[in-house]
């Protein structure tokens, strides 16, 4: 066969195995599903990737599509389980509440969670007030200016790490930290640029400041361990970015400012 045919059947097959669906095995449903159903832990203080219908309760959104269509790619009932911010849900790790997580990948969580990589990713920055000289990002890490963010989160969690001068100012969810900015408390409003932009809607005269802090990871996770589970995971996150199901996922949300994420090396 010509070389020139050899790495165009060679593309294909990677595509072709990009999108397809990973081989459910008993040892990944054991990781995954260990009582029958798997049970997956999902922020619903995060509303880009998820919500709950006022009507019914029931929970929708991004992280409870991708929840469902693992629960129907493995053959087994999906349980939501609902926690309030991300610090929560990896709080609820230690409990064993969960055994799929769909949360933002940080790399002080990968101690005790196995994360596949992002299926979605967004940029990270900050919302201030109308008449605020913060014009940037940068702007925002100096001296005096204390920003709100949601306790243990992934903003949380990064801006610990990296801020030299702010001070953060810790809320227990993602709205309680939304309205210390809105009651004037604090400076500037830390979150994804998705949540900014319905911020922005929500308190007219505020805006987002230029740039970003960083770019956040959406990923899925499996406790620390569960290795069959963990590579199950990362094979159904690439099948679903491959697929378009991702895509279909943001499309139906609404949500500006998200993308999907890259496709993983070695896939």
């Amino acid at each position: 066969m010509h070389k020139t045919a050899i790495i165009f059947a060679g593309l294909l097959l990677l595509a072709s195995c990009a999108t397809t669906t990973p081989q459910t095995t008993a040892a990944a449903l054991a990781d995954l599903a260990p009582t029958g159903k798997v049970r997956v832990g999902i922020n619903y203080g995060n509303p880009v990737f998820t919500s709950k219908t006022p009507s019914t309760g029931e929970g929708s959104g991004i992280a409870v599509d991708l929840a469902r269509e693992l629960g129907r790619q493995l053959g087994v009932p999906v349980e939501l389980v609902r926690y309030n911010s991300g610090g929560q849900l990896t709080a609820g790790l230690a409990a064993g509440g969960w055994d799929v997580a769909v949360l933002a990948f940080e790399q002080e969580r990968t101690t005790v969670i196995s994360y596949s990589a992002p299926f979605a990713e967004s940029d990270a920055t900050y919302l201030v007030h109308a008449r605020s000289p913060l014009r940037t990002a940068a702007d925002v890490d100096q001296k005096g200016v204390r920003i709100a963010v949601s306790a243990k989160g992934g903003n949380d969690l990064y801006l610990t790490r990296t801020l030299k001068n702010a001070t953060l100012v810790r809320a227990s969810s993602p709205e309680a930290s939304f309205m210390l900015f809105v009651a004037k408390e604090v400076d500037a409003y830390a979150n994804l640029k998705p949540g900014l932009l319905e911020s922005v809607d929500q308190l007219p005269g505020s805006r987002i400041v230029d740039g970003r802090y960083t770019v956040i990871g959406y990923a899925a996770g499996v406790p620390k361990g569960r290795d069959a589970g963990a590579k199950y995971l990362s094979e159904f996150i690439e099948y679903a970015k491959a697929s378009g199901l991702v895509t279909q996922w943001i499309e139906k949300s609404g949500n500006r400012g998200l993308a999907v994420a890259p496709k993983a090396p070695g896939y």
